[in-house]
């Protein structure tokens, strides 16, 4: 059996880094927070990437392999998150379109 040893924090901004200078044919970099954890998908936004992906309701892929980060976040903790990486929030459909929110309609913006 082949030992794989996790990634660190460094190795995966570095990833985001390069993944931001030579997939110059990709609109949008993720930093999924619940592999990277949530500060250092943070610190991503500064490091290339655009998007942390949204609200998780349970994950369990990556926990039944042994993550310890939260299974889920609400969207008041991403959009502080992404705030204090001195980063605007905007949320979005899957295919990126910014998505208008009132009380109680969404509008996306084709």
């Amino acid at each position: 059996m082949v030992r794989r040893h996790e990634t660190t924090g460094f190795m995966d901004l570095k990833n985001v880094a390069i993944a931001r200078l030579l997939l110059d044919n990709f609109p949008h970099v993720k930093a999924y927070w619940i592999m990277m954890t949530p500060r250092v998908a943070q610190v991503a936004l500064r490091f290339g990437a655009d998007d942390i992906d949204g609200t998780v309701v349970e994950e369990k892929i990556y926990h039944d392999a042994g993550a310890t980060t939260p299974q889920a976040m609400t969207r008041h903790q991403i959009v502080r998150l992404i705030r204090e990486a001195g980063r605007e929030p905007v949320e979005r459909d899957t295919l990126y379109r910014p998505v208008t929110r009132t009380e109680s309609t969404f509008t996306v913006q084709v």
